[in-house]
């Protein structure tokens, strides 16, 4: 369940948000009597908070009649400035990455201890992709994520390797591999992955730098890195180069990722 927000001092704020915060990546479809369970609310009221966020925009119905986030708030999350500033000035070396490369492109920012992606262009080779726009995934499963964990502070650090959770045969779930991995990464100023995260998917990224502090990272996802690593290498780091020529100062320490 992802809360309970019944008890009778809790505000309306609180109860139409804990209906939000009922989606995940596991439940992006719920029945009015899921929602109403997840969110810990009586089912009036959960009734009449949903058809409120339902004529906001917040949520829509299906025509099964289940609930699903509605395009208002992705409209509004387009706003954060986590997309706007990052975003804009990554999107044309993106796309010179893509051209170059026709392998999928990413751009993502540590959330807690979860890869956030904020920006992605599907490649054209026919390999499994399981990130999009928005969503998140385990730090230790993907290239991005091994990048941002290998810059992250100890204590995140620690927090990621407390829970090395397998999604792959090939998933890293040992601290002590991982850790010599990261060791890697930092001195290397690269991160990979085979299959890690999907089967037939393999992974190259580079971190996104403002100064000292690693604030994001660029990764491409390919099915094989055996001949092709150096030059992705190659040209991950001169678009990173470029990106970090054409963020702002004032756009930066809007988007620094949290702790």
């Amino acid at each position: 369940m992802a809360g309970n927000s019944s008890s009778p001092g809790t505000s309306v704020t609180a109860r139409a948000l804990s209906l939000l915060a009922a989606f995940d990546e596991e439940h992006r479809r719920l029945a009015l009597s899921e929602l109403t369970a997840r969110a810990g609310l009586p089912l009036a009221t959960a009734h009449r908070l949903v058809g409120e966020l339902v004529a906001f925009g917040a949520l829509a119905r299906t025509s099964g009649g289940d609930y699903v986030v509605g395009r208002r708030l992705w409209d509004l999350g387009l706003l954060a400035p986590v997309q706007t500033g990052l975003r804009e000035a990554a999107s044309p070396f993106l796309h010179d990455l893509y051209g170059a490369t026709l392998a999928t492109v990413h751009l993502a920012v540590r959330d807690g201890t979860s890869v956030l992606y904020v920006d992605r262009l599907r490649g054209h080779a026919s390999v499994p992709v399981v990130s999009s726009i928005g969503s998140r995934l385990p730090l230790h499963t993907t290239g991005v994520g091994k990048v941002l964990l290998a810059h992250a502070p100890a204590e995140v650090q620690d927090a990621v390797l407390a829970n090395l959770t397998r999604v792959t045969p090939y998933t890293i779930t040992q601290p002590g591999t991982l850790r010599r991995q990261l060791s890697r990464v930092v001195r290397d100023g690269y991160a990979t992955t085979v299959e890690e995260m999907s089967l037939g998917a393999c992974s190259v990224a580079v971190p996104l730098r403002r100064g000292e502090d690693v604030v994001a990272s660029l990764g491409l996802v390919v099915p094989s890195l055996r001949t092709e690593r150096p030059r992705l290498v190659a040209a991950l780091q001169v678009a990173a180069r470029g990106i970090e020529r054409a963020m702002g100062p004032a756009a930066v320490q809007s988007w620094g990722q949290p702790v």
